[in-house]
């Protein structure tokens, strides 16, 4: 389907210089990586490398209130692969003329240059010329056509990496899935999500639509939301409301004044604001699990990040149960089954969230494209 080239096919790599592109954007907190999850998921293109004899100049990008620097994520690689982290763009040829076979390097966080997501031609070239063959081993970042995703694959010759190629082709399952399917769509924010909405009305059997996209839905449908969070945009719910495959949750978990309470959604008041699903939405979820063959999950239920993780954890649980087939992704998905413990019980857990959604919305991504 796809024809970007596997790193395994990128021949005698002894002694060449390899750019390595990461997704090392992980949660830092007082100096602490709070989930290594990404980094785990590289190792097996790192180790590769550095067995091939590879010097490997490694690239990323780091998103955190708390540092805009990489060094602390390359100390954490070098608890797997001694790493040597470079501060500073000039130093970078130096350090390379240093390197030997199966040496790791780690520049400093791309995001700091601007030409990074400007997607200029010149930063792209300057990255290009540190090496002389380009890996994407960053699928959560290849939504973004940025200099490090396609502007340096269009300079070298360019593979993809091991996890990069799980991600397309286990994704990939959800464009001809078994049947019954279900698809679970959570979190927030409609706008980025209608259009995959729209392309899984054709593929999936049941749509179940929580969190606060569902506060979308309610408020489409004339009911009541109060306080409760919704989009910032206006759209048109019409087509989806007709739809008999989109499910809502048929009770909501709501708060006023601090106390919390279960309601049918239509008996929502003023004052009031939903935060998560009640006991009558995961019991229609464990019926629609038990009739399907197919299982994508992607975001919570409720307010995940300030407490409210009870239904979305015992939704993991129920698909990590099932006999389905199953694909979980996004950042509070991949909290709750880690939380768990329950990540080997899925099919497939996707390392990406913006671009798990944009690659499922479209079919591919311009990190995709780039290595094509």
């Amino acid at each position: 389907m796809f024809k970007f080239k596997s790193i395994k096919e990128a021949g005698d790599l002894k002694g060449k210089r390899v750019i390595l592109r990461l997704d090392l954007n992980v949660p830092i907190s007082n100096g602490k990586i709070l989930d290594d999850y990404r980094i785990l998921k590289a190792l097996p293109t790192m180790t590769f490398l550095k067995e091939a004899g590879a010097k490997t100049i490694i690239i990323s990008h780091l998103e955190s209130e708390e540092t805009k620097s990489l060094e602390i994520v390359g100390k954490e690689i070098s608890k797997h692969f001694k790493t040597v982290f470079v501060a500073d763009f000039k130093d970078v040829p130096e350090e390379i003329s240093k390197m030997n076979e199966g040496d790791f390097i780690l520049l400093e966080n791309l995001r700091l240059d601007e030409g990074e997501k400007k997607n200029d031609p010149k930063f792209a070239q300057k990255l290009a010329s540190f090496g002389d063959i380009y890996v994407n081993e960053a699928f959560p970042v290849s939504h973004r056509p940025h200099a490090s995703v396609v502007g340096v694959p269009k300079l070298l010759p360019s593979f993809a990496g091991f996890q990069f190629e799980e991600e397309v082709k286990n994704l990939s399952l959800a464009f001809n899935p078994p049947k019954p399917f279900l698809f679970v769509l959570g979190g927030a924010k409609f706008e980025t999500k209608m259009p995959l909405i729209k392309r899984f009305l054709d593929l999936a059997d049941y749509i179940f639509v929580g969190g606060a996209l569902a506060n979308d839905l309610f408020k489409a449908k004339g009911y009541e939301i109060g306080l409760s969070k919704i989009s910032e945009e206006e759209m048109d719910f019409s087509e989806i409301l007709k739809s008999p495959k989109i499910f809502l949750p048929e009770d909501v978990q709501v708060q006023k004044n601090d106390q919390a309470s279960f309601k049918k959604p239509e008996n929502v008041s003023k004052d009031e604001k939903i935060l998560d699903a009640g006991p009558v939405a995961l019991s229609e979820l464990q019926n629609l699990i038990s009739k399907s063959s197919f299982i994508l999950w992607n975001g919570p239920l409720g307010r995940y990040e300030e407490g409210f993780t009870e239904p979305t954890e015992r939704l993991a649980k129920m698909i990590a149960e099932s006999k389905a087939k199953s694909i979980v992704g996004g950042g509070d998905t991949i909290a709750a089954t880690e939380k768990l413990n329950i990540m080997d019980k899925f099919t497939f857990v996707s390392t990406g969230g913006g671009a798990m959604l944009d690659f499922l919305a479209e079919g591919t991504l311009p990190g995709i494209k780039a290595l094509e």
